[in-house]
């Protein structure tokens, strides 16, 4: 079982989720620098409050970031990502006019695309060891 410390409870439910987001400029373009994925962070961060979840680790590159999220089951993880690429896209232009090269004519910092992978807990094969011994009632 995880660590007592990261299991959040709601109403109905005890869970410990995390996801592993990775979102990649417009054409891969290399367009961060240190001050800008600083904002990034912080304007990350700032949605997540508002989606109630917590933006546990954040980084990134010239051309991408990776985000690790903390969310409750209530959370659609793709409502979230919109959010997230929306707010900070819309953010990042007007406060960076030095980014309005790379946004192109559809206005998008972002490619359309992003990854998300579930993180934590056991491995796969554990827990499917683990559901394989449960005693199956006769």
């Amino acid at each position: 079982m995880a660590d007592i410390d990261n299991v959040r409870t709601g109403r109905h439910c005890v869970f410990v989720l995390h996801a592993h987001l990775v979102f990649v400029t417009k054409f891969r373009h290399k367009v961060f620098a240190d001050r800008h994925l600083t904002r990034l962070e912080d304007i990350m961060r700032d949605v997540c409050a508002d989606f109630e979840t917590e933006l546990v680790e954040f980084n990134g590159e010239n051309n991408h970031v990776h985000l690790l999220v903390n969310f409750p089951p209530k959370v659609a993880l793709s409502k979230l990502v919109n959010s997230l690429k929306g707010v900070s896209s819309r953010r990042m232009r007007h406060e960076f006019p030095d980014l309005v090269r790379h946004y192109y004519r559809a206005n998008k910092l972002w490619s359309g695309s992003y990854f998300a992978g579930s993180v934590g807990g056991a491995p796969l094969t554990v827990l499917r060891q683990y559901i394989e011994q449960q005693n199956h009632p006769v």
